[in-house]
């Protein structure tokens, strides 16, 4: 399994192109709900015709909230970079992209989103010559960029198509020993402690004792969840939700 994370600028349509991408709607939180703009990290995925279930992390595009998006970006394969043809190129955009290329993220597609609001072909045209030359030494000088329109689908199913073919590129390490960088926090009543995270070695499995650092402790795995359904052991590669038990 593959995981992908979105980057851009605030309202350049991250989480709608997602929502249009899977039927999930990242936003999950109220006051996202009334802001209208991601705060924390999201979570979708998208089953592709080979039977693999591609995991997508959606990040927050406003500044404020940059060290959430650092958190998301920490686990991801390749990137969907998404940025609005009616501003083009923006301080985010940029400022994600460094990121991509300080976690050395060398996969990724760009999609042109809102294309629905440009009635000019010719403007496109000089939106793309312009990303083109922005990305130029950077790790997605090679990507593909695809015209699309959330609200509207337009190409959805063609973006759809890149990113199972960008999957099938990415090399997945494996080294053996389980590792889940711990993006999120929370308890839950009747369970108790529940991190999550994308499972970026090895693999976990309901009745693991694991270590958490910095803290040095051991606490066993009650239950493992994975993309809304209960799991018996989870691979590398998938985002997951660890119930722990043993930390008091």
């Amino acid at each position: 399994m593959a995981i992908i994370g979105t980057a851009g600028h605030v309202d350049h349509g991250k989480s709608a192109l997602i929502q249009a991408l899977t039927s999930i709607d990242p936003d999950r939180l109220p006051e996202e709900k009334r802001r209208e703009m991601t705060i924390d990290l999201g979570f979708a995925w998208l089953q592709v015709s080979s039977g693999e279930t591609i995991g997508i992390v959606d990040v927050p595009g406003h500044e404020d909230f940059i060290k959430n998006m650092i958190a998301g970006a920490g686990g991801i394969d390749a990137a969907l970079l998404v940025i609005a043809a009616d501003e083009g190129w923006m301080p985010q955009t940029e400022e994600h992209l460094q990121i991509l290329d300080l976690l050395h993220i060398k996969h990724g597609i760009v999609a042109l989103n809102k294309i629905d609001l440009i009635d000019d072909p010719e403007w496109l045209d000089l939106i793309e010559e312009d990303i083109r030359e922005r990305l130029k030494g950077t790790v997605l000088s090679k990507a593909l960029i695809v015209r699309v329109s959330a609200t509207k689908e337009t190409n959805i199913g063609e973006l759809r198509q890149r990113l199972e073919e960008l999957v099938l590129k990415v090399s997945k390490r494996d080294v053996g020993k389980p590792c889940l960088p711990i993006d999120r926090i929370f308890s839950m009543k009747g369970s108790g402690v529940v991190v999550t995270g994308t499972l970026v070695d090895g693999a976990l499995a309901r009745g693991d004792k694991v270590y958490i650092f910095p803290k040095n402790l051991r606490p066993y795995i009650r239950t493992l969840e994975s993309y809304k359904e209960k799991r018996e052991r989870a691979e590398r590669g998938t985002r997951v939700a660890v119930n722990l038990v043993g930390l008091e």
